[in-house]
């Protein structure tokens, strides 16, 4: 079985996001050691790209501050490598397939396996296109996040039996960020996964407040947080560790 899918075995499982960079990689991995030490399950880190269609204004602008502070793929490769010194928990990269294809599928995710990242999610991957990476992420022991939408009905069997890692249930339609409210029946989708796979199922996109993580996890076996999170990084920069962590504590405790 994956790391990342043991993570869900304990109870619910709290992915909170960061993106590498921002404002520098010395704060993020800082962020990363406060997420772990304050109850994160399996951390989500994102590689800045400069067209990140999935994202709202707040992880689009962590991306721009991330690449114009100069930060590179390499740079986040050794990042991983360094904090994986101090931080065990199980970690996925979030990005784009344009950062893997410039890269080099093969060498990127040879990369990830050596650095000790256990899953990727590619945004922008629709489920037609995933062989172009699917067996190089078995080849190198990495799970491929399978997404699945409120779009997504005729193909969550499809999508659901290949499914590795956890499935991420995308809970509105639209780019990530903060809402007021979640309005997708996640319960309904949750349940048409279950009847085709095993693989857990964790709840992303505009999840923001602890009483909207208690429903969601109501629902799943896992939530996942990341604009929140962006937010408080933009807000207090270099300072932002402490406040993240309070977070990521809060989230877990209204989760278990």
């Amino acid at each position: 079985m994956s790391r990342i899918a043991d993570v869900f075995k304990n109870g619910k499982a709290f992915i909170p996001f960061v993106t590498c960079g921002d404002p520098d990689l010395e704060t993020t991995g800082k962020i990363v050691s406060a997420m772990a030490e304050n109850g994160a399950d399996l951390i989500e880190l994102g590689i800045p790209f400069s067209d990140p269609i999935a994202e709202g204004p707040i992880i689009q602008e962590a991306n721009m501050r991330a690449l114009s502070g100069g930060v590179t793929t390499d740079e986040i490769f050794d990042f991983v490598r360094r904090i994986r010194k101090k931080v065990s928990i199980p970690m996925a990269f979030m990005t784009y397939s344009n950062i893997v294809f410039s890269y080099g599928p093969e060498k990127f995710i040879a990369a990830c396996s050596r650095t000790g990242i256990g899953g990727l999610i590619l945004a922008d991957l629709p489920y037609e296109e995933k062989d172009e990476f699917e067996p190089l992420c078995k080849k190198y022991g990495i799970d491929l996040i399978s997404l699945i939408a409120p779009t997504s009905e005729n193909r969550i069997a499809v999508i659901a039996k290949e499914a590795s890692g956890f499935v991420y249930i995308v809970s509105s339609l639209g780019v990530t960020g903060v809402r007021s409210e979640i309005n997708a029946d996640i319960g309904a989708m949750v349940k048409l996964v279950r009847e085709y796979t095993d693989v857990p199922c964790a709840v992303g996109f505009g999840i923001s407040s602890p009483e909207q993580a208690k429903k969601m996890a109501g629902l799943a076996d896992g939530v996942i947080v990341g604009s929140a999170i962006v937010k408080l990084v933009a807000k207090y920069g270099r300072d932002s560790a402490p406040y993240v962590g309070e977070y990521v504590r809060n989230i877990k405790e209204n989760i278990r």
